[in-house]
């Protein structure tokens, strides 16, 4: 039965979906996004290509993220996404089933975004749907021993939601989601070079900004980037040269608030598992933890040493993949995780 296996881990995220194949790997990385002719209602591109139209696109051509903060914000497109990328992971023949899906979720989900993602997985071609905790998962793919009564905790900074949780017994003791993550940083430094030197530029050049010259802690040496926008008065191009250390005070404040919520987090967690965190450290998940110094800053808030996994941005959806060896123990549809949390608090 394996020889035709073809269950999936997705890593549904705000910026990237990632799908893991039962047996192969990683077989899909592509962006969120969605191309879309407006007169037609046709797909255009899906994935790399349509974000290179971001910003570009002529009237009739939109091309979107149906991906906000973590959860589903336009149900169709993600649903229409979700159907090439299955396609392309997962190939229906006669003998291949439709798959069984295992997809991670914020911690911070409510029911009704639950069933939003179960019902776009169904749609988008699934035979059955499973969810599971992006921390949890997170935790699974970089490799932490969670089977054991020893609490671990993990941080996963991703593009819509910082995710966090405490982990044992291969369950979450105790989690927590913010909206604010790698997105923020981006809105952070436009916001900024717009109010302080009076330049309007796009998300992409925003995000490069930051994964050139960003940081949350002092850097051992200055840097600087060139960057073209549009000038606010004028209206036409214009270059500007951004210094690390102006970033550097933009990115403190959103990257305050992660440590904040990690303290918060900790706080409420019984002695014992702060004890054992205290003595396994804090892991780190997500593309927004290679953010220059934000391990370095947790550390020093928490005073709890703060690590980065091993290919921090896949750590979700590997453990997506491993959490497939216990999809005949899973149980179906949504799991109630804001119930939980309530029941736990």
């Amino acid at each position: 039965m394996k020889l035709f296996s073809n269950d999936l881990g997705v890593d549904l995220g705000t910026s990237n979906v990632m799908i893991y194949v039962d047996g192969q790997g990683v077989v899909v990385r592509e962006p969120s996004v969605v191309a879309l002719d407006k007169n037609t209602g046709k797909i255009l591109e899906v994935g790399a290509a349509a974000r290179n139209m971001m910003g570009r696109t002529p009237g009739n051509v939109v091309a979107m993220r149906p991906l906000q903060g973590g959860v589903i914000s336009d149900h169709e497109m993600t649903v229409r996404m979700l159907q090439v990328l299955f396609r392309e992971a997962a190939p229906n023949t006669w003998f291949r089933p439709k798959p069984r899906v295992i997809v991670s979720v914020p911690s911070g989900i409510t029911e009704v975004e639950e069933r939003t993602v179960v019902n776009a997985a169904f749609e988008a071609g699934a035979r059955r749907v499973y969810l599971i905790e992006e921390p949890l998962a997170a935790a699974l793919g970089a490799g932490l021993d969670i089977s054991g009564p020893n609490g671990h905790m993990v941080v996963d900074i991703g593009s819509g939601t910082t995710n966090m949780a405490v982990l044992t017994l291969n369950d979450v003791a105790m989690s927590s989601s913010i909206k604010v993550a790698g997105d923020s940083f981006d809105e952070a430094i436009g916001r900024y070079i717009r109010r302080r030197h009076g330049l309007v530029i796009g998300q992409t050049t925003a995000e490069d900004i930051k994964i050139r010259i960003g940081s949350v802690y002092d850097r051992p040496e200055a840097a600087t980037v060139a960057i073209k926008g549009r000038d606010v008065k004028t209206g036409i191009a214009r270059e500007l040269v951004i210094s690390s250390e102006e970033i550097a005070e933009v990115l403190r404040r959103p990257a305050k608030q992660i440590a904040d919520e990690v303290l918060s987090v900790l706080e409420n967690t019984s002695p014992e598992l702060v004890s054992d965190i205290s003595d396994n450290g804090i892991t780190l998940t997500g593309g927004g933890s290679q953010l220059w110094g934000m391990d370095k800053l947790l550390t020093e808030r928490t005073g709890i040493l703060c690590t980065i996994a091993d290919d921090p941005s896949s750590c979700v959806v590997y453990g997506c993949g491993k959490s497939l060896g216990w999809i005949n123990r899973m149980a179906e549809g949504p799991i109630n995780i804001a119930r939980k949390r309530a029941m736990r608090g």
